[in-house]
Parts: structure tokens; C-alpha cells; sequence
């Protein structure tokens, strides 16, 4: 009865009527924001120790290793141990790094010494990720699940928008205010875990051996929709990385300068928060599998479009659009992952989903800037554009189980 009657009546804020998800998210939002605005921080504050650009590239590099070497062995503590547990440890190390991380500035300490804080604070991250993200289902139930993901996820798009802007306030202010809240957002994080009730995690598994370790490798690979997802994203963003080279376009081809940078930086957020909006007003989708290939398509379609304009206002259109397909792409991927994977399966399945990402994000700067340095950015962006178009097609031809995939409610877990 009650599944029949939330069919006919829309609810946007059905997630938010368990009073778990209501503290939960209100922390992770509060967490998020100030990791961007430590983020920010950190940025300006290798720049103006050392006025190399070099020095901004090796500290992203460093933030990415982190989830490259520990993905998997944090993935399996997620799924052996009790997450709340892992997640609260995890915003303790950050919290600790953090603090770390301003006492260094306030001391105006070697950049050697930052680089390892930023190391150790992307490792403490990374071991609570996969636990993470495998709570949300512990939340909420499976018919509210669609609705968490899409409200999370259009808090995170918001907290990239407002997390920089903040920082650029209390950076002006002080600058090592920007480590202080980083450090008190995550320690009030830990302390809203502590007393929230979460619905029982499966039993953990006995024994550490290759095979359960390697277990949620094998998982995506024998699960075909899971793989397709997956492969979506890696390539959507390898190709589409029209992001990385903004400076560009904004200055030899726009010639906006850099208050038109900003804007165009900023457009691909707000199309997603807006989208997200969107998302939360209408029904839920009653094709989601159609609707992630459609999506990623006119993501890969808005692209080509940006590469030829010669338009400010057609640019920032395009990047508009840029960010509101791939937040419809994201929560459906988000919430199929969640709902197909067994739960004792999860953390393992989101650390392997979390390495494709980390690798597609860094691959993406460079497979961008690589095509133009060599053919020019247009070509870089437009032959992106038409990659992207290219891997929807093969994926919905080799995974007609996608294609046919309806409402996310109605989602089951694969076999194991």
C-alpha cells in the first residue's frame, strides 16, 4: 500500500523524513565545506611559499596518490569492519592532519612538511571513503534511496560552488582559519556519528585472503551494468575534459580574462546544482538506464559545441549543461551501484569504483592538455566531445541490460 501510494504522489523531501539521514547529511554537508575551504587554502598557500606552478601540480598529484595505493585495503576494512567505526577513525585522521596542516603555515614550515600532511590527510580520507559511501543504504530505505543519492549529490556540486568562495573569504581574513575549520567540520562530522542509529551491517567476513580482497574487483567485472557504469565514467571524463583547459579558451579564444575564467569555472556547478533541483521536483525517473546513456550523450553533444563557440554566453551555456547531464548521470550511477551491490559487498565495490574515477579525473587533465599542445585546444575539446559520443554507443550496444533498466526503487541486488 504504501509503495502504491508513493507511486502516485512525489515526495522531494522523502529522504530527508528519517531523522538519521537529516543528521548524517547535515554533518557531511558541514564536513565538505570545509575540506573545500581547506582545499582552497591549500592552494594559495604552496603558491605564495613558492611561486612555482610546478608546486601546485606535484601537491594535486600528491592528494590523488592516496587513492590510488589504498582504495582496495579500504575497501575491504569497509566491508570487514564496522563502518561508523572506519568512517568516525578516518574524520579523526583528518581532523589531526588538518590542525597539522595550519600549525605548518603558522610556522611558514618547508613545503616537504606540507606535502606530507597533504599525503597523510588524502590517506585518512581514502580509508573512510568506501565505508562511506557504503552507510547511505543503512540510512534510508530502498524506496527512499534515489532520493538520498540525489539530494547528496547536489549538496556536493553546491559545496564545490560555495566551499571556494568561502575560502576565498577566510583565506582574506586569515589564512589559517582555513585549516582551523577544515579541522572543526570534520571533528563535528565524527561527533554526529557517534549518536546516530544505523540500520544493522551485514556480518563481516572471516579471514583476510587474495580472494576476498580482490572481491569486489571480480564483482564489477562479472557484473555487466556495473562494468558499463563504470566504463561510462572513466571515458565521459578522459574525453571531457574541457574543464582543464578553461585558461585557454578564456583567454586566446573568449578573451574574457580572468573575471570571465571565473564564470566559466563556476558553470558546470551550477548547472548541476540546478539539475539537482530539477531532479528532486519531478517524479522519479521511470527509465533510468535510457536516461544515464542519454545523458552522457548530450554531456559528450554540449562539449562539441563548446570547443567551436567563439561566444561567451554560448560557452557558459554549454558548460551549464556540461554539469546538469553529468549530475543526472551521477545519481543514476550512484544509486544503481549502490542498490545492485550486495551489501556486504559494498565497500569493496566502491573502493574499485573510486580508483577508475581517481585515474579518470588525473588522466583527463592530461589527455586534454597532451591533444592541445599538439592539434590545439579546439580539436582537444571537440575530439573529446565526439570520444564520449563514441563510448555511449559502444556501452549501450554491449549492455542492453542497462538499456532496460526502469525505476530505481525497483532496483535488486546482483547476485553474488
Amino acid at each position: 500500500m504504501a509503495n502504491s501510494r508513493s507511486a502516485d504522489h512525489h515526495d522531494p523531501f522523502l529522504a530527508w523524513r528519517e531523522p538519521a539521514y537529516q543528521f548524517y547529511v547535515i554533518g557531511w554537508l558541514v564536513s565538505m565545506l570545509g575540506t573545500r575551504i581547506q582545499s582552497t587554502a591549500i592552494g594559495w598557500d604552496i603558491y605564495q611559499q613558492t611561486g612555482e606552478a610546478l608546486a601546485l601540480g606535484l601537491s594535486g598529484l600528491i592528494m590523488a596518490l592516496p587513492a590510488m595505493i589504498f582504495a582496495l585495503p579500504a575497501g575491504y576494512l569497509g566491508d570487514r569492519f564496522d563502518r561508523v567505526r572506519l568512517v568516525m577513525i578516518s574524520l579523526g585522521g583528518m581532523t589531526l592532519t588538518s590542525i597539522g596542516l595550519g600549525l605548518a603555515s603558522w610556522q611558514q614550515a618547508p613545503i616537504g612538511v606540507i606535502y606530507l600532511l597533504l599525503f597523510l590527510d588524502g590517506a585518512a580520507m581514502m580509508a573512510g571513503r568506501p565505508a562511506r559511501v557504503a552507510l547511505m543504504p543503512m540510512l534510508v530505505s530502498q524506496h527512499a534511496f534515489p532520493n538520498a543519492v540525489t539530494w547528496t549529490t547536489g549538496m556536493m556540486h553546491f559545496t564545490s560552488v560555495a566551499g571556494p568562495a568561502l575560502g576565498g573569504l577566510v583565506i582574506n581574513f586569515n589564512l589559517q582559519w582555513s585549516y582551523w575549520i577544515a579541522a572543526g567540520s570534520s571533528a563535528l562530522f565524527l561527533i554526529l556519528l557517534r549518536f546516530l542509529p544505523f540500520r544493522q551491517q551485514a556480518p563481516a567476513p572471516t579471514g583476510l585472503t587474495l580472494d576476498s580482497f580482490l572481491a569486489g574487483v571480480r564483482f564489477v567485472f562479472r557484473t555487466r551494468i556495473v562494468l558499463a557504469m563504470i566504463t561510462l565514467d572513466l571515458f565521459a571524463v578522459l574525453f571531457g575534459g574541457a574543464v582543464y583547459l578553461l585558461p585557454i579558451f578564456a583567454t586566446d579564444i573568449l578573451q574574457v580574462g580572468a573575471q570571465g575564467f571565473g564564470w566559466l569555472r563556476a558553470a558546470p556547478a551550477v548547472g548541476a546544482v540546478s539539475m539537482s533541483v530539477l531532479l528532486l521536483v519531478l517524479p522519479p525517473m521511470r527509465r533510468a538506464g535510457p536516461a544515464l546513456l542519454t545523458n552522457v550523450a548530450a554531456f559528450g553533444a554540449v562539449t562539441i559545441v563548446f570547443g567551436v563557440s567563439s561566444l561567451f554566453a554560448l560557452s557558459f551555456a554549454m558548460l551549464f549543461l556540461t554539469g546538469a547531464f553529468d549530475n543526472v548521470s551521477m545519481v543514476v550511477r550512484g544509486t544503481l551501484q549502490q542498490l545492485l551491490t550486495p551489501d556486504e559487498m559494498r565497500g569493496r565495490v566502491s573502493a574499485v569504483t573510486s580508483i577508475f574515477v581517481s585515474a579518470s579525473n588525473e588522466l583527463g587533465g592530461f589527455e586534454s592538455g597532451l591533444v592541445a599542445q599538439y592539434f590545439g585546444p579546439v580539436v582537444s575539446v571537440v575530439s573529446g566531445g565526439i570520444g564520449s559520443l563514441t563510448i555511449v554507443g559502444i556501452v549501450a550496444w554491449m549492455a542492453p541490460d542497462l538499456r532496460r533498466i526502469g525505476r530505481l526503487d525497483a532496483v535488486k541486488p546482483a547476485p553474488l
